[in-house]
């Protein structure tokens, strides 16, 4: 058996990020390091300096702590994640060999497959209506905006430019490029159509509260801090944020829990994604993907506008239920 060679957590992350970047898409390599981030910062907390030193005991501490905040999807996510760092640190021979094989990730039912993991139009309207009312072409609004009424991944939103809106053509054209990929390359370009009102919302936003933000490229982002692009995270925790149900029904929390005290809100380490009821941009995706489908725009429409597959689009993106498609069917299927 090799010796054991000492490593920090956080730089068998980092050597672990590096090793996967080539063959991996930005926003998962993004997901990997948020995740493996959390275990690292974990570690630190407990007193482990070093990754020769992790056990099984170490491991299962860690599912429990994490396990307080998560639903078992983003447990299971979470530790699977784990395991396969923990793999490729046996191979540089950081920890005991086969401890990644003592992660034992909790058993998904149907029912955890496919519990509320998306946006539907009532909160996307709550929250919508709220941001409005409250924050008009805001930053955030402009944000859920694009999210809800185009489907688009978050990744293909925050690599719009400004030039990629055409207003008196109402659209926008997701373009990839260096440094703000989207996930399917160029077979991710397209135009996409906006609705009036969506395009009354850019308009707004860009003309009155766009940080006027321009790249060392030259290329004038849409969506803007005073820092420059919006970043990934800024967009992740704003679809968290809002969909809070205390957020947009008059401070209200379904799950008992106090303001002035919730992990979602308060503290140095307020976590937004630990209030049961928030939800990823992922969810806004899926969420504005079946409520095109329950209105009866066709597959191949929102194929092409989400740019996702109909194969792919009906196992993880429908969430039609199958009372809904039948009357669907019936509709279509009347008078012949």
């Amino acid at each position: 058996m090799s010796e054991l060679e000492p490593l920090s957590p956080n730089e068998g992350v980092q050597l672990y990020l590096t090793d996967r970047q080539a063959e991996l898409a930005e926003q998962t390599l993004d997901s990997y390091r948020y995740k493996l981030t959390r275990f690292a910062n974990w570690c630190a907390s407990e007193g482990i300096e070093n990754l020769n030193e992790l056990s099984g005991r170490n491991l299962l501490q860690f599912k429990q702590y994490r396990a307080e905040d998560l639903n078992p999807v983003s447990l299971k996510a979470q530790l699977d994640t784990l395991r396969t760092f923990i793999r490729f640190c046996e191979s540089i021979d950081a920890v005991s060999p086969d401890l990644h094989n003592k992660i034992l990730s909790p058993s998904l039912g149907q029912g955890d497959r496919e519990r509320d993991v998306l946006v539907d139009p009532e909160q996307s309207q709550a929250v919508l209506d709220h941001v409005s009312r409250f924050q008009y072409a805001s930053l955030h609004h402009t944000i859920l905006t694009l999210l809800w009424r185009t489907g688009a991944r978050s990744g293909t939103i925050r690599a719009l430019d400004v030039d990629d809106y055409d207003r008196g053509n109402q659209r926008i054209r997701a373009k990839h490029r260096d440094g703000t990929p989207l996930k399917n390359q160029e077979k991710g370009e397209r135009l996409i159509a906006l609705s009036p009102d969506t395009c009354q919302v850019l308009n707004d936003y860009i003309d009155f509260n766009r940080e006027k933000e321009t790249e060392e490229a030259g290329r004038r982002p849409l969506l803007t801090t005073k820092f420059g692009r919006v970043s990934k995270s800024t967009i992740r925790e704003t679809c968290y944020r809002w969909t809070h149900p205390c957020q947009y029904n008059g401070g209200h929390c379904p799950h008992g829990r106090s303001t002035d005290s919730c992990k979602a809100l308060c503290g140095p380490e307020k976590a937004p994604s630990v209030c049961p009821s928030s939800r990823s941009p992922h969810a806004w995706r899926r969420g504005a993907i079946t409520h095109h489908l329950t209105n009866d725009v066709p597959v191949e429409v929102v194929s092409d506008r989400m740019n996702v597959s109909p194969d792919v689009l009906e196992a993880h993106y429908d969430r039609r239920s199958e009372e809904v498609k039948v009357e669907q069917r019936r509709a279509y299927l009347e008078g012949l």
